[in-house]
């Protein structure tokens, strides 16, 4: 606009010019500040158009304002990757060649990176991406709390601690809202269940809400500056997280002070009264089942929509709370596709998939790497130079993983599969073992290779264990995929195990071969059956575009495996609090179609769970993870004995690479509550720092803790707590793996 008038008073001379800068609308005019701007916009616009930004008019846009010059609002499903466009109003793809895009790590794999610089550095990469395919709202990251390894949709998410997925969130917020772009951070809250997802009523305590699940969230607001928020389908209290009075006006809105646009998850709105009053603001999906359903003009039916129009028309309800939430909704427009001077976008650029690969390569966890018997080194990593015959078995060494799972599918430029990622360092054989999941397409996109193969199980197996007699190394890849009831919307995972057959298949594999590496491909733990006979496993994620490429440069030794478990691995359904305490799934409510659930487990989630059983040890400990050189932590201090509310104390150590190969540790603080009025956990997570060190080098740590690291929700009042008393910061490399301890105390003023 200003470039349009430059030129023009150049031709009309600077009097014109002055008369014409007069003349532009406030709404129009950069010079204003947004709010001056939002205000004049929101003075001229009619009933109707104020109704018609509240709500969709295809499956992902909402209508701007044409007449103000106001453009539609375009958002897209991540948070993995730019969703492929579909058609106006059907999930059927809209077949565009343009479309394709960089899959980046599912953000389990980035949370267990345990590094916020690549957490912004996946922000703005997907930020291009969506600014290029001119996408204002990417429907993501979703941070909801790891609360069941039986949860369908944790795979999408940063884990189950939330000091951990807080740290991780804020960067990728800031990194995607950089580009002109807005984070819709999702789902809140309390989202997990996936059966039944419209029905589940949580019933938790204010403490648990508080300490546990609301945390990232309010990182995420507060700190990362969220310009929208997604609700979830689950109730709360009885209402729909969709329009919740407490969980969107008071707490959100009134407590967190958001401005952003709380947005519905498709179809979570289910009453224009609720959805008027408690602070909806922007209605997607209901009733889009396509133009065949429904009524021919579905929009019209949302709950947003015609209803709440003729409600205000009747004197139902004044227009305060729509007028706010058009101010919002144009706050969006500003922020996002009204914004001049955004950065250019770019689609499949060389730097986006070497953010791809760098995150995958960091997010990799060695669970296991030890020696066999007679052997002088472990079997990790494998070296390529050496001649070695290496037979690589399994269904997930040949399947696309960026297709399916539900709203995260993408529709990929390429990806680079496990089995190709090793063939192309060095030959390997292959050996099906067994047939999964052999869907050929998800939403109009092929898995690429065909996945038929019409062999009994039993020829499966048998042509495995016949070609691992002749190997020197095995490498399996097994564990889950993203067809239904596994890692996938819409369904939790029926049972703890490893489907297909695979554990009679690894027991076989074993007993002709004992050198066998396991790659587990899963968003969630599973089971590994004869964890003592195998010598090395590694965790590898839904890896995204460069998976094959990330796990080969692993196994291969080029990179050093650094990443650290963002949740518990539980040996056994027993260890889960949630399954412990009998609360999960839930019961249904007599006489509804409700099914209330009740976190009995409260604060206790993951290891704050596990930590409190005496002998059970779960498979691996939260923030395990290992590497192919040694770490020493030493000399654990802090700069005060003593400090008061509004001081804070900073512990540091010093770590050496005490091996022979470059690579990272993280350092984990935790912190210990000696004496409380209430129940605390045995050890919160309240501080890391990943440090990268060559072989020999030392170098100290800093992590600097305030108050917040020492208090609790105090449910009692209502408020956050910090007791004076004795505490202890332990120090390690994982929860279970605590090195050092300093104590120290919190004085009253």
């Amino acid at each position: 606009m200003k470039r349009i008038l430059i030129a023009l008073s150049l031709m009309m001379g600077h009097s014109s010019f002055s008369n014409m800068v007069a003349q532009t609308p406030v709404y129009l005019d950069e010079t204003k500040s947004v709010e001056q701007r939002i205000e004049d916009a929101l003075s001229r616009m009619t009933l109707d158009e104020k109704i018609a930004v509240i709500h969709a008019q295809s499956k992902f846009s909402s209508p701007g304002v044409k007449r103000l010059g106001f453009p539609d609002l375009w958002t897209d499903d991540g948070p993995h990757g730019v969703r492929p466009d579909v058609l106006w109003d059907e999930w059927v793809q809209a077949g565009q060649t343009n479309d394709s895009c960089v899959a980046f790590p599912a953000l389990t794999c980035l949370a267990a990176t345990w590094n916020p610089t690549l957490a912004n550095l996946y922000g703005e990469s997907l930020g291009e991406e969506a600014l290029y395919r001119k996408k204002s709202v990417i429907l993501g990251p979703g941070v909801n709390i790891f609360r069941t390894p039986l949860g369908g949709r944790n795979f999408e998410y940063m884990g189950e601690d939330p000091y951990l997925a807080s740290q991780m969130v804020v960067p990728y917020v800031k990194g995607l809202q950089s580009k002109g772009v807005a984070s819709c951070v999702k789902h809140y809250a309390l989202n997990n269940d996936e059966e039944y997802r419209h029905q589940v009523n949580v019933i938790v305590s204010d403490r648990a809400l508080h300490e546990i699940y609301l945390p990232a969230f309010k990182a995420a607001v507060q700190q990362g500056g969220a310009w929208a928020i997604m609700g979830a389908y689950n109730l709360y209290n009885n209402q729909h997280n969709c329009h919740n009075e407490i969980l969107l006006n008071k707490i959100l809105k009134q407590d967190w002070g958001f401005d952003g646009v709380v947005i519905s998850d498709w179809g979570g709105c289910h009453d224009t009264d609720e959805a008027v009053r408690n602070g909806l603001d922007l209605e997607f999906g209901t009733w889009t089942d396509g133009l065949t359903m429904g009524r021919t003009n579905a929009y019209d039916s949302y709950y947003m929509a015609e209803a709440y129009k003729q409600g205000i028309k009747s004197g139902k309800y004044t227009t305060k709370e729509l007028d706010e939430k058009v101010r919002r909704v144009l706050r969006l427009f500003y922020r996002t596709n009204m914004q001049r001077n955004k950065p250019f976008g770019f689609l499949c650029s060389e730097s986006h998939y070497d953010a791809a690969l760098k995150i995958a390569q960091e997010g990799i966890v060695l669970l296991k790497n030890e020696k066999m018997k007679g052997e002088n080194a472990p079997l990790l990593p494998i070296n390529p130079s050496k001649p070695t015959r290496i037979l690589v078995v399994g269904e997930n060494a040949i399947k696309m993983m960026t297709v399916g799972g539900g709203s995260s599918s993408l529709k990929v430029q390429h990806e680079v599969l496990p089995l190709d990622g090793i063939t192309a360092r060095l030959s390997a054989d292959y050996a099906r073992g067994y047939v999964g999941d052999t869907i050929q397409s998800f939403d109009g996109v092929s898995v690429g290779r065909s996945l038929y193969d019409n062999r009994t199980a039993g020829l499966l197996v048998q042509e495995a264990v016949e070609k691992a007699k002749q190997a020197d190394v095995v490498i399996f890849f097994g564990g889950l995929n993203k067809a239904g009831y596994q890692d996938s919307e819409g369904h939790d995972r029926k049972l703890y195990d490893l489907p297909y057959g695979q554990s009679g298949l690894i027991k076989a594999l074993l007993e002709v071969n004992p050198r066998l590496v396991y790659v587990n491909i899963s968003g969630n733990p599973v089971p590994i059956p004869h964890l003592d006979k195998i010598p090395a496993v590694v965790q590898a994620w839904f890896l995204g575009s460069e998976a094959g490429n990330a796990i080969a440069s692993v196994l291969f030794g080029d990179v050093n495996p650094s990443g650290k478990l963002p949740y518990t691995w539980y040996a056994s359904l027993g260890q889960c609090g949630a399954h412990a305490t009998g609360s999960y799934p839930g019961t249904w409510r007599e006489g509804h179609q409700i099914i209330d659930e009740e976190y009995k487990e409260d604060i206790f989630v993951g290891y704050r769970w596990t930590d409190r059983l005496k002998k059970e040890k779960p498979m691996f400990a939260f923030g395990h993870g290992l590497s192919y050189t040694t770490f020493k932590i030493s000399n654990a201090k802090a700069d005060k004995k003593r400090i008061t509310s509004d001081e804070t104390v900073t512990f540091t150590v010093d770590v050496t690479n005490t091996g022979s190969m470059a690579g990272a540790e993280t350092v984990q603080l935790y912190i210990r509550d000696l004496k409380s009025s209430l129940p605390r956990p045995v050890k919160e997570l309240k501080g890391f720092s990943k440090v990268y060190l060559a072989p020999g080098a030392t170098q100290q740590v800093s992590i600097t803790i305030d108050k917040s690291a020492l208090s609790f929700y105090d449910d009692r009042v209502g408020e956050w707590v910090a007791e004076p008393g004795d505490f202890e910061a332990l120090i390690g490399t994982a929860s279970d793996k605590i090195t050092s301890t300093v104590k120290f105390s919190l004085t009253a003023q």
